[in-house]
């Protein structure tokens, strides 16, 4: 595999937007994130409290699916705006849209204070999460895309990629450090509240990391040129659903068997450990520290492997190891070894980013500019309902009704094929130029043309994508890439 420390260096411009969008999605998914393993731990006892764990587990991972449900709007509204108006304001409204929604979990009374209408609240937030993140995905990864040049964008933009692990690495160090310095009775009495409270501070700090960087130079470029042909257009969204569902289809085959695999090996996880296997809540906290650090550190590393072999070559490693790797995985947490359930963990979370890491810049190039955020957008969060949404519903609801983990594993491993099957009909996309429009849009024919097939855009050689680079930043005065 590449490491990320032999790609080429970029200039301050682009490291700047890589950082900015980093962070912004670090502390996006950390917000997410929280409440899935609150949803875990706490949120079944203190919002759901019901006589059977499992029960109250599945009714406060039905709520963590609500979030889901609302990423899809989010990702139509966020799209339709960021390709009108910019891809930076929308990144900007999508932070401050989490961040207070996550604050005032923080700050809600439980069922024991107020009945039902605590998880009415609960549920209202979520649901203001899960529009928000649904704009985050497909602005953070194109303002990166767009920015720089074509021959090392897998690499470049899978850096915000990074951000699932890291706020997941984030939520789940912060809960793993009050579970070990407080008692379970303090904990659920308010330990909880911190990390949500939290957030307040780190979207401050996202925001103004977030205000410094530039709009992305293909976008004003195809705005100027839009305003210059004085062109009436359709809505976005429209036009993506017209002319580019093959391509929204290719997105979410993608996605599919990478987002359920994640669920499962991270929010599921936790109640696998906890109350099948009766452990205690730091084993599988712990466990998923170590294999969120790994991941986090190698998936710019497989987005580097990408640009030189190609997306769907990278993305189909992780699609067939986890295939594979879904029966061996529960085998060796059954084990209840801390160490072997870690390098269980962290062999999955491997195989995943393998699938992740190429993903920002392979569907980015799917689209062309003045539809990238809808199209992109669209893909993605309509994966999110039929894959990750019900992941970890689908997962208890067969463990609780086999008491076995070996449907879970039949589950993710067939989730794993679909990925697969997806992605070797899919046409290779690797060296596309971004501002350059595909010589297939209006035919739909993006997907299920050869496994060979080059991409019916332009192709952009390391001079071309400089030259469009350099030519769209004088434009907007943002740096170019020189690669």
């Amino acid at each position: 595999m590449v490491s990320p420390a032999t790609a080429p260096k970029a200039p301050s411009g682009i490291r700047r937007i890589v950082a900015a969008s980093l962070i912004g999605t670090t502390i996006e998914w950390y917000d997410f994130f929280l409440y899935g393993t609150a949803a875990a731990l706490v949120f079944n006892k203190l919002f759901f409290p019901t006589a059977d764990p499992l029960t109250g587990t599945l009714i406060a991972f039905l709520t963590y699916a609500i979030g889901f449900l609302a990423r899809p709007l989010g990702g139509v509204v966020f799209g339709h705006f960021g390709d009108k108006v910019g891809r930076k304001k929308l990144l900007v409204l999508s932070l401050v849209m989490m961040g207070g929604a996550t604050f005032a979990m923080g700050l809600l009374p439980t069922h024991a204070s107020i009945g039902v209408g605590a998880p009415i609240l609960l549920t209202a937030l979520r649901l203001v999460q899960g529009f928000a993140l649904g704009g985050e995905w497909g602005g953070a990864v194109l303002i990166v895309s767009e920015h720089g040049g074509a021959e090392h964008r897998g690499f470049w933009a899978s850096w915000p990629q990074s951000g699932a692990p890291g706020g997941n690495l984030l939520a789940t160090g912060v809960l793993a450090l009050l579970a070990a310095v407080q008692s379970d009775a303090t904990f659920l009495a308010w330990g909880w509240r911190i990390p949500f409270l939290l957030s307040g501070l780190l979207v401050v700090v996202g925001l103004w990391i977030r205000l410094s960087v530039s709009e992305s130079p293909v976008f004003l470029a195809a705005q100027a040129e839009a305003k210059n042909l004085a062109v009436e257009e359709k809505a976005p969204v429209v036009q993506v659903f017209r002319k580019d569902w093959r391509q929204v289809l290719t997105a979410i085959g993608t996605r599919f068997g990478e987002n359920i695999s994640y669920y499962v090996l991270t929010s599921f996880l936790l109640v696998y450990v906890t109350t099948h296997l009766g452990l205690p809540k730091t084993t599988a906290l712990n466990a998923l520290l170590i294999g969120s650090a790994v991941h986090f550190v190698t998936i710019p590393a497989w987005g580097a492997l990408s640009d030189r072999i190609g997306r769907r070559p990278v993305t189909l490693i992780g699609s067939v190891g986890m295939a594979l790797w879904a029966f061996a995985f529960f085998a060796l947490v059954d084990s209840k070894s801390f160490a072997v359930i870690t390098a269980a963990v962290t062999a999955g979370l491997l195989l995943h980013g393998a699938m992740y890491g190429p993903q920002a810049a392979f569907v980015s190039e799917m689209f062309d500019t003045k539809v990238r955020y809808s199209g992109a957008s669209m893909g993605s969060q309509l994966a999110s309902i039929v894959a990750g949404a019900l992941a970890p519903i689908i997962a208890v609801e067969l463990l609780k009704d086999y008491g076995s983990s070996v449907p879970v594993s039949v589950y993710l491993s067939a989730a794993a094929l679909v990925t697969t099957l997806t992605v070797a009909f899919a046409r290779e996309t690797r060296g596309r130029d971004l501002s350059v429009p595909r010589a297939d849009a209006g035919a739909g024919a993006g997907t299920a043309v050869g496994a060979g097939s080059a991409y019916a855009g332009r192709p952009a050689t390391a001079a071309s994508g400089a030259a469009s680079g350099a030519a769209s930043g004088a434009a907007s005065g943002a740096p170019a890439d020189p690669a």
